[in-house]
Order: structure tokens, then C-alpha cells, then sequence
């Protein structure tokens, strides 16, 4: 009888069982918060449900998944080698239409007036002590665009990558819950109501002389983003010089499907508990949640700005979309419009400040790097 109690200790002892902390039980418990968001309620699926997923496995002691050699420690190389945010950008540029921010430039300063929360946030991270680089890394979370989140804190504070990372993919996903608020306490309902007029037509030209004159110009001036601005101008034009359209719907189909799910896992495998849980990822998180907010609420005062200048034309919930998360931002205006006034189709309106969005925080990101010496 003493022999099977020992055999059947030994085996409880190789198990992860015996290694089971309560942060592993609370952190396996918000992967599966984030993945029932994801089917339950919809709110991004394609990036809570393997982020909550990668925090589940990541909280199981003892399986090696994320130990060097292990199968999720390669995964994320792409990560810690800064491989996935450009390929990322591949898959969107490749995705994306930038004909509406061509059409209507004026609306792309919105891009900026969203962009407050990464200076607020900055901020806020020097008065808590965090140094300057860390501040960075915790301000470029407001601009909402998670590739180059990962970008800029590899560059400046890779120690902080599954804080922000976490964060900056999170509240992408729940935006649909954050900016709604936030858009109808700052707006009237006859605000809401206004109809933008329909765009000009966008000619091919234009579209494929783009990626091109936006290479070259961000490129020769803000070197350290290259990577990042390279390969979205790269998949836009694959995408609208009409002759390589094989590869422009691989890129932005599987290719890009394939990157997301080894990113989403990634970011997901960071939320480990004896690293995640701790007063330092509070407050990142905090601050994460008061630029998202802010930035929300510059581009709808900046819109309402635009709409008292031109007379009433421009409906400010479309500056909400200044922050950079591509489409998710556009398809938040277009829901609260349309909750307003079901025939106000303000998708394509918001694509354009959208758009000009991924611009602003890569050219914030990019003066960051560059005034902080960081190549």
C-alpha cells in the first residue's frame, strides 16, 4: 500500500498541479473572460480569442510550451524580434482601401487630435516614476495600434512588452464598449444626425502613386519606422496596382491569418503570474485605459471643431476614428451613427481619420525613437 501511495505521489509530483498558484488560477480564469467576450459577445474575436487562449496555456506550470525550445517560446521569437508587427502591416496595407483619406484630407488632422491620449499617457508614466523610455513605450498604447505598440516597446522597454502588448490589443478589442460612451457625451443627438456628403471618386492613379510618394517621404525622414511603413505601402500596392492579385489576396488572407494567431497567442503566453501580477501592470493598464479614453475624446472635440468651421458638414463622431486602430475605430462611428439615424452610412467618412490614425502614432512613434537616440 506504502509503494502506491508513493507511485501515485511521484506522479502528482511530475504534474503541474503541485506548482498551481492562485495568480495562475486568476489569470487562467481572465483567459477564459477574454475568450467568452470573443464568441459570446463578439468583441474582436480574431484577437481576444487566442490572446485569452495564450493566457491560459501560459498559466499551466510545468508544460515547457514557453520555456527556450518550447513550441510557444518560438513563437515568440516573431515578437521579441520585432518579425510580426511589419508582416502585420503587410497584411493591412494589403487590406486596405486609402482612397477615403485621399479623398478628404483635411480629415486626416483628426489623426492628431486622437493622438492626445499618447502624450497624456507618456506623462502620466513620468509622474509615476517609470523612466523616459518606459514612459514612451506606455504613451504609443493610446495611439491603438498594437503592432507598433510592440514595435516602439521592443525598441525602448522590451521588459514591459506583455504589460503594454496586453493592453494595447485588449483595448483595441473593446472598443465597441470604451468609445461609445465617450462619443454621445460629447456630441448632440442632431450632431449624430449629420450626413456627410458622398467623396469624390478616388482615380487609380492616385491609389497606386500613394505607397509610393508615403515610402519615400517617411522613410528618408523617420528612419526607424521604416520597417513598419515599408511594408504597409508594400501590401497597399499589391493590393491597387491590379496585377499581382494572387499574391495581394494571400497576403491579406492566410498570410496574414497565420501571423495573427501565432501574434495572438504570443501576447496571450506574456500574462504569466509571476511576472504579470504586479502594481507596475495595474498601472500601465490604467494608463492604457485613460489614453484610449482621452484619445477618443480629442478626435470628437477636434471633429466638432472641424464641423463648426465648415459650416456644419463634418459629423464629429467621426473623429473618434483618429485613433489608429484600423477598421475597428471606423466601424464604432458607423454603429453609433447609425443607432442615430439609420440611413447615415458614416463608415467610409471615418476610414479616412482612420486611416490618417496609423500615420499619426507610427510618426509619433517614430519622433520617439528618434529624440530618445533608439534605432
Amino acid at each position: 500500500m506504502e509503494f502506491l501511495l508513493k507511485l501515485f505521489n511521484d506522479m502528482i509530483q511530475t504534474t503541474g498541479l503541485v506548482h498551481l498558484t492562485w495568480g495562475n488560477v486568476f489569470l487562467i480564469l481572465v483567459g477564459i473572460f477574454l475568450i467568452y467576450l470573443a464568441i459570446v459577445k463578439k468583441y474582436e474575436p480574431f484577437l481576444l480569442l487566442p490572446i485569452g487562449f495564450g493566457s491560459i496555456v501560459a498559466n499551466i506550470p510545468a508544460t515547457d510550451l514557453l520555456e527556450p525550445g518550447g513550441l510557444i517560446h518560438f513563437f515568440y521569437l516573431g515578437v521579441e524580434k520585432v518579425i510580426y508587427p511589419p508582416l502585420i502591416f503587410l497584411g493591412v496595407g494589403a487590406m486596405t482601401d486609402f482612397g477615403p483619406m485621399i479623398a478628404n484630407p483635411s480629415l486626416m488632422i483628426l489623426g492628431a487630435f486622437a493622438h492626445i491620449g499618447i502624450f497624456i499617457a507618456l506623462i502620466g508614466a513620468k509622474l509615476l516614476g517609470f523612466s523616459i523610455f518606459e514612459a514612451g513605450a506606455i504613451g504609443i498604447i493610446g495611439g491603438a495600434d498594437g503592432p507598433m505598440a510592440i514595435y516602439v516597446t521592443q525598441k525602448l522597454a522590451p521588459h514591459l512588452m506583455a504589460q503594454i502588448s496586453v493592453a494595447a490589443y485588449s483595448y483595441m478589442a473593446l472598443m465597441p464598449l470604451i468609445q461609445p460612451p465617450i462619443m454621445r457625451l460629447l456630441t448632440t443627438k442632431e450632431e449624430r444626425q449629420i450626413m456627410m456628403k458622398q467623396m469624390r471618386p478616388v482615380s487609380k492613379t492616385e491609389k497606386i502613386a500613394f505607397p509610393i510618394v508615403i515610402t519615400v517621404l517617411i522613410d528618408l525622414l523617420l528612419p526607424p519606422i521604416a520597417p513598419l511603413i515599408t511594408m504597409l505601402m508594400l501590401g497597399n500596392l499589391l493590393k491597387e496596382s491590379g496585377v499581382v492579385d494572387r499574391l495581394a489576396k494571400t497576403v491579406s488572407g492566410e498570410f496574414m491569418n497565420v501571423i495573427t494567431i501565432l501574434l495572438g497567442v504570443s501576447i496571450g503566453s506574456t500574462m504569466k503570474a509571476d511576472t504579470f501580477l504586479t502594481i507596475k501592470t495595474l498601472e500601465i493598464v490604467t494608463l492604457g485605459l485613460i489614453a484610449f479614453m482621452t484619445g477618443t475624446a480629442g478626435g470628437v472635440l477636434g471633429a466638432k471643431f472641424l464641423n463648426k468651421l465648415s459650416g456644419g458638414k463634418i459629423n464629429p463622431l467621426v473623429g473618434s476614428a483618429g485613433i489608429a486602430s484600423v477598421p475597428i475605430a471606423a466601424r464604432v462611428s458607423h454603429s453609433v451613427a447609425i443607432k442615430e439615424n439609420p440611413y447615415n452610412f458614416l463608415i467610409m467618412h471615418a476610414m479616412g481619420p482612420n486611416l490618417a490614425g496609423v500615420f499619426g502614432t507610427a510618426i509619433a512613434g517614430g519622433i520617439m525613437l528618434v529624440l530618445l537616440g533608439v534605432h
